[in-house]
């Protein structure tokens, strides 16, 4: 009986191969996932977000998650907040909001240029101590760029260097500007992105410094990677300077994978490699401390773009869809970040629905339109 089973079972095996049937889940487009996360009882119960629309394309975009949240009924529901770029501080029923909580989603604000008005962007990372900012640049399939295999994760120090804000005038025309490393945030920044590359199977991770120039304070940071380094020899790590490293980037940026860095460094670092992977409009981000994380379009969060965007309606609403499927994974409900994320690669590869940025002329309401069509 046994010999005769095995001419059965390949039959019944060539069968399945020439009619795949998504029931099977053998790795077909529409196969099921199968069960990869067991939540713990209550953990489905709908979460608060605090959300910020911002200024400029801000609601525009943060209109699209809703949409698309309330397409997929996603557990989650909106506390709305109007805070804008021109404020000089954040409310106070925001940011305990935030730290009730512990989750904001977040459209860009808009930040003056000179003057004495601070950023309320840095503000809210100080406040809650969100050290960690992350931005994913990756390529999407059917969104053509200069190269391909880019997938590459900055992570970098969100809360001192030259972000501390500590400037002061000496004298007239001499403007002294402290940059700030210290070895506290230093390791804990080193620590997180080691743990990421860690918990995200990633192969290596690479810090970024000037510490040929800035010998003390570049130096203490590429002290503090070196020593966290030595507690996970799983991972490969090397250093680059932030001049050479903005040159690999736009020659050769497959070879990076998780790259860790001061604050004002991460930012430039950022900004190139999301050009490189298809623009600021589909860079998704968050920032992230011990209790608190708020997410926003990873690159040029602060853009909040020109009139004429506004106008027409035609913001790209990727960056941020994406970004909230990272906020729903950090939520822990990782079903919910698949459906979206498929949802919207699938209309990226389609590419009939795109703002101009990606070579299109839809709008906002049209893409998202997209996305909604394409959720299962």
């Amino acid at each position: 009986m046994a010999r005769r089973s095995f001419p059965t079972l390949r039959h019944l095996l060539r069968a399945s191969q020439s009619s795949p049937n998504p029931s099977l889940g053998l790795g077909f487009p529409e196969s099921r996932r199968s069960v990869t996360y067991m939540p713990r009882p209550g953990d489905g119960a709908p979460r608060a977000v605090t959300l910020i629309p911002g200024d400029g394309i801000g609601p525009l975009v943060t209109g699209a998650v809703q949409q698309v949240m309330d397409a997929m009924h996603a557990p989650v529901y909106f506390e709305t907040y109007e805070v804008h770029g021109d404020m000089t501080s954040v409310p106070s029923e925001v940011i305990e909001s935030i730290r009730r909580n512990k989750v904001c989603l977040k459209g860009g604000l808009a930040t003056p240029v000179g003057g004495g008005v601070s950023s309320l962007n840095v503000q809210l990372r100080k406040e809650l101590d969100l050290y960690a900012s992350l931005v994913n640049c990756f390529n999407l399939p059917g969104l053509p760029t200069r190269h391909e295999n880019v997938d590459i994760v900055v992570i970098r120090e969100n809360t001192e260097g030259e972000y501390s804000g500590l400037e002061h005038e000496v004298v007239p025309g001499v403007v002294e500007s402290l940059k700030v490393i210290t070895k506290f945030c230093s390791e804990r920044i080193a620590k997180y992105a080691f743990e990421y590359a860690y918990l995200n199977n990633r192969k290596k991770v690479t810090a970024v410094h000037k510490a040929n120039i800035m010998k003390l304070a570049d130096g203490l940071f590429l002290e503090s990677c070196r020593e966290v380094a030595t507690k996970y020899p799983g991972i490969k790590y090397n250093e680059i300077i932030v001049d050479n490293c903005c040159m690999q980037l736009v020659s050769k940026p497959e070879q990076f994978d998780v790259m860790v860095t001061p604050n004002l460094y991460g930012n430039l670092v950022a900004n190139t490699a999301a050009g490189i992977a298809g623009g600021t409009g589909v860079m998704p981000g968050g920032n992230v401390g011990q209790d608190h994380a708020i997410f926003e379009q990873g690159a040029s969060a602060g853009n909040v773009g020109n009139d004429k965007i506004v106008e027409q309606k035609k913001a790209n609403p990727v960056a941020l869809l994406l970004s909230s499927a990272m906020m729903l994974r950090h939520l822990q409900f990782p079903s919910f970040a698949d459906r979206l994320e498929t949802a919207v690669k699938r209309v990226i590869l389609e590419g009939k629905y795109r703002t101009k940025d990606l070579g299109g002329s839809s709008t906002t309401q049209e893409v998202t339109d997209a996305v909604i069509a394409q959720l299962d």
